[in-house]
Formats: C-alpha cells, sequence, structure tokens
C-alpha cells in the first residue's frame, strides 16, 4: 500500500506534484469526451487543433492559448501514462529538495522552453520549413523536470526492474541521448521540444547551485497579478542572488514559528537524507517519509 499511503500524505500536504497529475489526466478526458461529441454530430474540428500548438505563427497568433494548453494535454492512452509515470517518480524525488512553486514554475518554464525551440526549428531549418505541425504533450515538461533532478543530484538511486540501483545521471543522458538520436525519425519536432525541455531542467539546476532561481521571477510575477485580486498592491518582483553566508541570512530574515509537530531534528534529517541518497526513496519507512514530507513542508513556506 505504499503507492496509496504516499498519495494519501502528497494530498494532505497539497502537493503540486498530484495536482498538476489530476490536470493532465482531467484534460485528457475532456478531449476525448469532446472528441466523441463530435463524432456524434459529425463535427468536423479536431479537438486537438484547439489544444495543441500549432507550427505556423500566423495560426498561433490566433491561438496564443495553446502555448499552455498544449503542455497540458494529451490524446494517446500510452503518451500520457508514460508521461505522467515518469512525473511521478521523478517529481517525487525533485519535491524532496525543492518547493511546490519551484516545480510548478519548472515546469511551465521547460514546456515553454520546448515550444521555442519546435516553433524555431520549424520555421528556420530548411527541413522543416515547408511542413506544418502541431505540438501537444506534457513531454518537454516532465523533461525539463527529469534533468533538473539529475543535473542536482546525478549520483542519486532509484531501483528499476531488470536492471537495480542507477543513478539518475544515466537515466537523464539515455533519455536525451534516445532523443537526439530520433531527430531523423517521424516525430522530429517532438523529440526538439523534448530536447527544449532538457535544456531548461540542466539550466535551472546549474543556476540554482550558483544560487540562483530561474523560476523565482516567473512565481513572484504570478504571486503578485493573484495578489490583485486579492486586494493585495502589485510590485514587480526584484530577483536577488541568494547570500551564501548562512549567519548573514539568518541575521536578516526572523525566525519562523515552527509548531511541534513540524519540528524535525537535523542529525535525524541527515540520516535519513543519507538513507536515500544510499538505498533510494522506497527504502525509508512510513515515519521516516512522515518526517520527510513535515521538513519539506516547512522548507517550502
Amino acid at each position: 500500500m505504499t503507492f496509496i499511503d504516499d498519495i494519501k500524505r502528497s494530498n494532505v500536504n497539497g502537493s503540486m506534484l498530484l495536482k498538476l497529475i489530476f490536470i493532465n489526466i482531467g484534460v485528457f478526458l475532456l478531449l476525448h469526451m469532446l472528441a466523441l461529441g463530435g463524432l456524434i454530430f459529425n463535427a468536423s474540428d479536431s479537438v486537438t487543433s484547439w489544444v495543441g500548438m500549432p507550427s505556423d505563427l500566423s495560426l498561433l497568433l490566433k491561438k496564443p492559448w495553446t502555448l499552455v494548453t498544449y503542455m497540458f494535454s494529451h490524446y494517446s492512452v500510452m503518451h500520457i501514462l508514460f508521461n505522467m509515470l515518469w512525473l511521478y517518480w521523478l517529481g517525487r524525488i525533485f519535491m524532496e529538495f525543492f518547493s511546490p512553486k519551484q516545480l510548478t514554475g519548472l515546469y511551465l518554464l521547460g514546456g515553454w522552453g520546448g515550444a521555442a525551440l519546435y516553433l524555431l526549428a520549424y520555421n528556420l531549418l530548411p527541413h522543416l520549413a515547408m511542413m506544418t505541425g502541431i505540438l501537444i504533450g506534457a513531454s518537454a515538461s516532465v523533461i525539463a523536470i527529469v534533468v533538473a533532478t539529475a543535473v542536482y543530484t546525478p549520483d542519486y538511486k532509484i531501483g528499476l526492474l531488470f536492471l537495480g540501483e542507477v543513478s539518475l545521471k544515466w537515466i537523464a543522458i539515455i533519455t536525451v541521448a534516445i532523443d537526439l538520436l530520433s531527430l531523423d525519425a517521424g516525430n522530429m519536432g517532438g523529440s526538439i521540444a523534448h530536447i527544449g525541455g532538457a535544456i531548461v531542467g540542466a539550466l535551472f539546476s546549474l543556476r540554482i547551485k550558483q544560487g540562483k532561481d530561474i523560476t523565482r521571477p516567473f512565481n513572484a510575477l504570478i504571486d503578485g497579478i493573484v495578489g490583485i485580486f486579492n486586494g493585495r498592491s502589485f510590485s514587480m518582483p526584484r530577483f536577488e542572488r541568494k547570500s551564501t553566508d548562512k549567519s548573514q541570512k539568518d541575521m536578516n530574515q526572523p525566525p519562523r514559528a515552527n509548531t511541534p509537530g513540524d519540528l524535525v531534528d537535523e542529525k535525524e534529517l541527515d540520516k535519513i537524507l543519507g538513507k536515500i541518497k544510499a538505498a533510494g526513496y522506497d527504502a525509508l519507512t512510513d515515519e521516516e517519509k512522515d518526517k520527510l514530507f513535515k521538513a519539506s513542508r516547512r522548507r517550502s513556506v
């Protein structure tokens, strides 16, 4: 029952990861319902043409919402199944090190990175210049999260069926290599979008290691827009480099009050993280998983 327990625990903590998965599943079901309705009423327009991002810039100007809807839309059962499993497995590891806002920001930025490279390829490369295509699916967003996690913690090991313990760096390398080798196949546009997402994911982790978060300005802008509707004044986000001096950081920021249930002993947390690095997340007991979630929730607030 570990999988079910993880889902229940994630819901209690307001997991953005599960919300992203449920949005994708909801859109998938809605598209199929609309397609069935179109078939019954003999409607000519394909539902994917309204949510997929067109490669033709003139069409994109008429359907700008597809820059967002495409990365939440799937039509093939295998497509959404593969993407959501990847998002759940690697997103869960991502959330051990980063916040829900960073997950959401990277999902969107990865999707836009894939869209940007896709549009550049279809409008600049001679081989694709005379073709038109429609980009659909969360693959670029998911690969951004996969690569970001692998770049940030390359030696983190996960168990794979028939292969045993494998480091994340090899999973990311093989995933990107497959896309590079698939550039001459039938889904060239999709492979290009995947590479765009991978580039964004690598950039995210490299900048994080330098003390900067590329998702922070975007998330601050979203918070500001939401604040307008909640009656708060709007101010443009200002991004500053994170201080690497712990003592200076403690001086500038007032201590945050924690409830007794949220407190986790630092030595015990280090022991849990060491166990994850050595044997993977699934090796934790339910009690250790609860403590890890409490610690991550405290960090992300």
